[in-house]
């Protein structure tokens, strides 16, 4: 995973630099792109093109897509960029499939299945180096890095568990396959993010 030279201070964040505004008719896109996209692969057909007139779909940004049961809320599959690699649209229609049907934790969606799955969209802001007092719960996604280890826990997951700062950054470490306490440790680098998400139960 790539790491940059960032100043260690949220001050001066490259995330709140200018960018264009995903409006709501972007993000209504973005969700139907999501499900066609995992649709047409489980039907085994080519994707569309992936065209676009919004300056905000077409700007280099990373993101994840979350699917989760209707009924239950359970999750069914999250997968996501860590690092903007290509435009958000396509982006997002990338992860919907990998989402759908690469995440390790679960089988792949079918299509029958499918119809009874919302999802969710999470699109990232460029990470850079923050100190654990610094980190705001429902603000702040967070991704530690300690020699072979890393995780990345998304802003609203600390929301919907209720956790404080401290649990946050204790439930990092466990995603990451470290002691609870490893964000205390001199070598471990601890990066934030922001997101905007949203969802089809917004719609």
């Amino acid at each position: 995973m790539n790491v940059d030279d960032s100043p260690s201070s949220v001050e001066g964040d490259p995330s709140r630099r200018a960018r264009p505004n995903l409006n709501e008719k972007d993000k209504q896109t973005l969700l139907l792109l999501a499900r066609q996209t995992l649709r047409e692969h489980l039907e085994l057909r080519d994707l569309a093109g992936l065209e676009t007139d919004s300056a905000a779909l077409r700007e280099h940004r990373a993101a994840f897509v979350t699917w989760r049961n209707k009924a239950t809320g359970e999750l069914r599959g999250c997968i996501g960029e860590v690092i903007a690699q290509r435009p958000l649209v396509e982006s997002v229609a990338r992860m919907a499939v990998s989402s759908g049907t690469s995440d390790p934790r679960f089988p792949p969606i079918t299509l029958d299945e499918l119809g009874n799955l919302t999802l969710e969209i999470s699109a990232l802001t460029p990470m850079v180096p923050i100190e654990p007092e610094q980190v705001e719960v429902g603000r702040h996604g967070l991704m530690i890095k300690k020699g072979h280890h890393s995780g990345l826990l998304l802003p609203q997951v600390p929301v919907e568990l209720g956790w404080n700062r401290e649990r946050f950054l204790r439930g990092l470490c466990e995603k990451a396959g470290l002691p609870q306490d490893a964000w205390q440790d001199q070598d471990a680098e601890l990066r934030c993010f922001e997101a905007e998400v949203w969802g089809e139960e917004e719609n």
